[in-house]
């Protein structure tokens, strides 16, 4: 590596850019792995304020390039002006860019007496901690971007059903350190080849793997993507057109089993239009043994606020309100700085609530599935809900507010991963595309273009049979044994007359 700072850094920001081609819709898994094993052979010879500027370029690169279709959710659809979409934007890239820049400065800072092993080691347990931390508690949580969703063309794909996103996170971490240390250690090669050659192979061998059982039955489904505008949706002038769309669609697949319309299809509240449009509706899909699921928002026990609700019609019954909301979409963190900011561009935005936890499966072609809305799709504890009643999952959502980005091929990408961790079929029914059917091994089986109106149909199998991942408690005991090795790195510094503080 070079000694030369600026080298260093310019270094860092390529890696970074090069790391987003792991991810949809390019997939190239084994860039983002060197992009990452890059990173950390930086870092073996930083100090710790080094590796933090570096982390922060690295961060830029990869958020700045990953996450570019802010700007056109806030410039095109929030009509912010030109130069407050670029502020927002590029806020909003280095505020996540934080996050490689803290892994960078504790893993470096820890060990920054040690060999090499203690500080690759420490490297791969701090960058999986700290993208826990950013994908699960930071304003609810932002997992875009994270490693493990760039493997899942790869071999350590097949752990996903075990270990989830965050095994298979740490698994191409400590990868990536491998492969440093086998640049580094021309004595320890072989051995390292061998741990490292051992996992990819058991991972590849994993992915043959069935950990569900497909029952007898088959569904016939049809996803209904209507390409409405984000900027058209709500115009009053538009509803009656809106509503005659997919009324018409659903009418003309009344053969299906089921069929789903995209996150708030309905472009008014259901107390508006339940009695002149949805309840007629419903008494057909009745008529004709049909199941038909519902996405609109609903008026909420208080005024002036709204649940994103999901409704299912005729052959089944049950409505869900969506639990994890939208920061600054659906609702408000950090306030009052967020209200007076947003305010201040003139966007109403933060007035919906969440649903309760406990929400009971709802049932449509006569089996229970898993619900979800929107990004809902990218948190493994929504979609692991009562997972032993639920035999395939449903998620609808809108990405209209992100135009032709990669935004779209991104959240697609995330979804798969929740199939393969619950061994369901994945019904993902999207205003403006992608509209999708996923298997439980998270190929997409079926797929809608974009910005076509469009009615997906296909088949699947309702599944029953819980994944290791589901079956022992989804992300938490993987976790548990991450932040418990690097308790253990930690400690055995301490015992070896490190100083740590």
């Amino acid at each position: 590596m070079p000694q030369n700072f600026l080298t260093r850094s310019v270094l860092a920001c390529l890696a970074g850019c090069v790391f987003t081609f792991g991810f949809a819709p390019w997939a190239h898994g084994l860039l983002t792995l060197l992009a990452l094993a890059a990173l950390f052979c930086l870092w073996q010879t930083d100090s710790p304020k080094c590796a933090l500027i570096n982390g922060l370029l690295f961060g830029v690169g990869v958020f700045g390039i990953g996450v570019s279709w802010v700007f056109i959710s806030v410039y095109q659809f929030g009509k912010a002006n030109l130069a407050q979409a670029g502020s927002i934007t590029l806020l909003f890239v280095l505020f996540w860019a934080l996050f490689p820049a803290i892994s960078g400065y504790c893993s470096t800072w820890l060990t920054r007496r040690n060999k090499t092993e203690l500080r690759l080691a420490s490297i791969a347990l701090i960058w999986v901690v700290v993208e826990y931390v950013r994908g699960v508690w930071v304003l609810n949580g932002f997992p875009w971007l994270q490693t493990a969703y760039s493997q899942l063309q790869m071999p350590l794909a097949g752990y996903v059903p075990v270990i989830g996103s965050y095994g298979v996170n740490f698994l191409t971490a400590f990868t990536a350190a491998g492969l440093v240390y086998w640049l580094q250690n021309i004595a320890k090669r072989s051995f390292v080849i061998t741990v490292v050659a051992g996992i990819w192979l058991a991972g590849a061998l994993l992915k043959e793997n069935d950990w569900s059982t497909a029952q007898n039955d088959s569904i016939k489904v049809a996803l209904i993507q209507g390409n409405i505008s984000q900027d058209q949706k709500w115009l009053p002038e538009n509803r009656v057109k809106t509503l005659q769309f997919y009324k018409a669609q659903t009418q003309a697949h009344w053969d299906s089993d089921i069929v789903v319309w995209p996150e708030t299809a309905v472009p008014a509240l259901f107390e508006e239009v339940k009695e002149s449009y949805l309840w007629p509706l419903a008494e057909e899909a009745e008529q004709n043994q049909t199941s038909l699921v519902v996405s609109v928002p609903m008026q909420s026990e208080l005024p002036g606020k709204f649940y994103n609700a999901l409704v299912v019609f005729g052959q089944g019954r049950g409505v869900y309100r969506k639990i994890h909301l939208l920061p600054f979409g659906e609702y408000m963190p950090l306030q009052p700085v967020s209200g007076f900011v947003l305010s201040q561009l003139g966007l109403n935005l933060g007035n919906f609530l969440p649903g309760r936890h406990d929400q009971p499966l709802p049932s449509a072609g006569k089996y229970f599935f898993t619900p979800s809305i929107c990004y809902e799709d990218v948190f493994s504890d929504i979609n692991n809900r009562y997972l032993n009643d639920s035999a395939f999952l449903v998620n609808v959502t809108n990405d209209a507010w992100f135009g032709d980005s990669l935004e779209p091929y991104q959240h697609l990408q995330m979804a798969r991963m929740r199939a393969m961790e619950t061994g369901r079929f994945l019904l993902r029914a999207t205003n403006t595309g992608l509209t999708a059917i996923v298997s439980p091994k998270g190929e997409v089986v079926a797929q809608a273009p974009l910005f076509q109106p469009w009615v997906l149909t296909g088949t699947i199998n309702p599944m029953s049979g819980m994944t290791p991942f589901v079956k022992y408690g989804g992300d938490k005991p993987m976790v548990y044994v991450i932040f418990a090795l690097l308790l253990l790195l930690i400690i055995r510094l301490y015992f070896r007359g490190q100083r740590v503080s």
